[in-house]
């Protein structure tokens, strides 16, 4: 089975995703598939759309994506002012190339299913909106909702945290597993983390390699101070959505 390559969560952060692909094309990768947020939080909006549409053989559509082309619900204020910021960005100048980026993003489906393998941005069960966090197994109701929607695999965004839940309930770190887990037929649903704004601690952006049975994390250093720079130049980007990215949090 050729490889595939599973990135999410990108943010506007153009250093980062040109890091990823740059990794990627060392893989031996047939298709990359992009699990959603490609915006918000971030100095790039166009330049990573513009990635996204000319590397990546499918997309999902992630909650920051559809804001950007609607209204943000549920945001805090500075997630807010990020996407109304990213929205002005995406309707200046280049009238061609914004109209061809607001097409794309309004053709994203919210779902990808290709035998028994899902990918979504938040969950099975709500596939734009709800978080999965690693403590989430021990809430077997929700968990058990969600695998009842799962045939065997789901990859998934969303939470900025990488790891493995599987249906008995457990959660297991890329560290735990030496950044390879070999799918086993117990149903899992992997979260691929994010390549723009990581949430575990770790600062180097983050990505899956999808390779028959073997799903391989991977995490890739990139020039954040850059992107760092970038966004203290922007008002309209909070600081904090740059200082942030130093700590992984």
């Amino acid at each position: 089975m050729s490889v595939r390559a599973i990135i999410s969560d990108i943010h506007g952060n153009l250093e980062a995703l040109e890091a990823v692909l740059a990794d990627i094309q060392q893989q031996n990768v047939a298709d990359i598939y992009c699990l959603g947020d490609i915006l918000g939080y971030g100095p790039n909006p166009r330049e990573c759309l513009d990635l996204v549409m000319q590397n990546c053989a499918a997309t999902i559509l992630g909650n920051h994506d559809q804001a950007a082309l609607f209204d943000p619900e549920g945001f805090n204020a500075g997630a807010e002012r990020a996407i109304f910021w990213t929205r002005q960005v995406l309707e200046s100048g280049d009238a061609r190339g914004n109209e061809r980026r607001w097409e794309f993003l309004g053709e994203l489906p919210r779902v990808r299913r290709e035998e028994n393998v899902l990918f979504v941005h938040g969950s099975a069960r709500n596939p734009l909106n709800e978080y999965v966090f690693p403590e989430d197994i021990y809430n077997q109701r929700k968990m058990e909702r969600i695998f009842a929607l799962v045939d065997r695999y789901c990859f998934q965004g969303h939470t900025h945290i990488p790891g493995i839940f599987l249906e008995s309930l457990s959660f297991l770190s890329p560290e735990e597993v030496d950044l390879r887990y070999e799918l086993t037929g117990e149903k899992a649903v992997m979260n691929v983390g994010s390549v723009g704004q990581p949430r575990d601690g770790d600062p180097r952006a983050c990505y899956v390699l999808l390779d028959g049975q073997t799903v391989q994390y991977r995490r890739v250093p990139y020039d954040l101070e850059r992107t760092i720079a970038k966004i203290y130049k922007i008002p309209e980007l909070d600081n904090f959505l740059g200082d942030r990215l130093r700590e992984g949090r």
